[in-house]
């Protein structure tokens, strides 16, 4: 009996150890990629709008830790991802010019994509989110285990080429490599594109990338590319109206502006990168440029205007067909440094609150349809010829400074503004459009999903997650560790059963031999 007992209870045992590696593996198995290739996947994962699903690890569907992991693999938690770097210092001083950084804070994990921006995964109220580094509370930044990351050289990133130097990237500066001279703005990005071969993209991070990505990417044309592909490209634009420039097959401002146009025209996603769409370029039905219906559009636009008796002395022919098919449009889900302009605006004028980032969201919307009430224009919520000019005007009408007392003590021959005409600027259009977001002193939580998360993440079970090979950490971070504790707590009630019930039997049969 003794034997038996002693059989079950290895095999008891040994399933638990099998279970405790399965689970500590899927944690902390090897990573690989390269901090460029891991900031472009997290963007991406941005632009391509993947969902928030806690516990998630697979592209489309990530938590915070998950996004990292999604990409370079290794360590599936997200303080384990941390602090087990050998290259991490404090946000109070600083982020270094490195793409692809992990940023934390307690409970929570992102990605730092240069130029003072990051992405995370934040929540089910949220998704992937893409903002300031500095507007979400971040203590710490850390090289992610097992990536690689640049010393010294030229890598390319979303289309823009940069040069590390002693293991950062130029910013605000010049430098001359190898003979020539160039010019680094305060983004890091290059003015022009390297000479150098060395310069592309495809060897920094090839090594995180699947080969039909790598197929995709050699096969699209963006800033920066040349070639004979580019020359076919500027050549085919021209005939079609779009493009007036050299055909010299140097992908440049005018090129990528040109093939903006071709793509609104055509009914394609507006990115300037040219891949899977230059089908539809090369067709024999392509779309050609349209600059008379497009002026007579902007005519017609003007008179109607004119007949609300606001911005009536300027004529159509004031705007051009350039200003007004790329510089002077702009409505929710644009992003580009002209809406931070346009936002910066609102602001000084009292319509919205927050800081400017680009994003042409619901605040934005919402504050130019404030604007545009009190301005007498047509309240459209976008952003045109005639809102732009009077937006940037010196006659400007600013957002009153006591709108609720006025609506509830109106004087008697005063004419009191619908409601519905006011701008909204409360914390619900701050979050849901990641314009007007602000850095919080005190990093404290200010959603559910973060209470939540800080909760978890900070109360039970202390003595054995410090015991464990792995921590209680990131938003997702708990699936694994509640997977372990599920599979030992079963162990631990089997054993004790067992044990239980052999014990019972031997109590009965003492019991029966001294009755004998």
């Amino acid at each position: 009996m003794k034997k038996k007992f002693k059989k079950i209870i290895s095999i008891i045992m040994v399933a638990a150890v099998i279970a405790s590696v399965i689970v500590v593996g899927t944690v902390s198995s090897s990573a690989s990629g390269t901090g460029v290739g891991l900031a472009e996947w997290a963007l991406n994962a941005y632009y391509s709008k993947w969902s928030y699903v806690y516990g998630g690890s697979t592209p489309g569907a990530v938590d915070c830790s998950g996004l990292i992991y999604s990409y370079a693999g290794g360590y599936r938690v997200g303080d384990a991802q941390t602090f087990n770097s050998d290259y991490r210092g404090s946000m109070s001083g600083g982020i270094p010019n490195i793409h692809g950084l992990g940023l934390y804070q307690p409970g929570h994990v992102g990605v730092y994509v240069g130029d003072g921006m990051a992405v995370d995964a934040r929540g089910d109220d949220y998704g992937v989110c893409y903002e300031s580094v500095w507007s979400h509370g971040w203590t710490q930044y850390f090289k992610v285990p097992g990536v690689s990351y640049p010393d010294t050289g030229w890598v390319e990133f979303d289309g823009d080429y940069y040069y590390y130097e002693d293991g950062e990237y130029l910013a605000d500066t010049t430098r001359t490599i190898d003979g020539e001279t160039y010019v680094f703005a305060s983004s890091g990005k290059s003015t022009s594109s390297p000479s150098s071969a060395s310069a592309s993209s495809g060897s920094s991070s090839s090594s995180a990338s699947s080969s039909s990505d790598n197929e995709t990417k050699s096969t699209s044309l963006k800033k920066g590319s040349t070639g004979s592909e580019v020359e076919k490209m500027q050549q085919r634009l021209a005939d079609l109206g779009y493009y007036t420039g050299a055909v010299d097959g140097v992908f440049g401002d005018s090129t990528e502006e040109a093939f903006k146009r071709f793509q609104e025209a055509a009914g394609l996603y507006v990115d300037g990168v040219a891949g899977s769409d230059l089908e539809v370029l090369y067709a024999d039905d392509a779309p050609a440029y349209q600059a008379e219906e497009k002026e007579e559009e902007i005519a017609s636009e003007k008179e109607e205007v004119a007949d609300t008796g606001a911005q009536a002395d300027i004529q159509p022919a004031d705007i051009t067909t350039e200003q007004a098919l790329v510089s002077l449009f702009f409505s929710n889900g644009d992003y580009s440094d002209d809406v931070a302009k346009i936002q910066n605006r609102l602001i000084t004028l009292g319509y919205l609150e927050g800081t400017a980032d680009g994003e042409y969201g619901t605040g934005t919307e919402t504050a130019v349809m404030g604007f545009q009430s009190n301005n007498d224009l047509a309240v459209t919520g976008v952003v045109e010829q005639n809102t732009y000019d009077k937006l940037f005007s010196d006659s400007a009408v600013a957002a009153p400074k006591a709108e609720v007392q006025e609506a509830e003590e109106p004087a008697a021959d005063a004419e009191v503004q619908p409601q519905a005409n006011l701008p909204k600027t409360t914390t619900e259009n701050k979050a849901s459009t990641g314009s007007v977001s602000t850095p919080k002193a005190n990093n404290a939580p200010d959603t559910k999903v973060e209470k939540d998360t800080t909760e978890i993440s900070s109360k039970g079970l202390e003595a054995i997650a410090s015991s464990s090979p792995f921590k209680r950490g990131a938003n997702g971070s708990n699936f694994e560790f509640l997977i372990w504790l599920a599979i030992m707590i079963v162990v631990m009630l089997i054993t004790f059963t067992v044990v239980y019930v052999i014990e019972k039997k031997k109590q009965r049969a003492h019991r029966g031999r001294r009755f004998q």
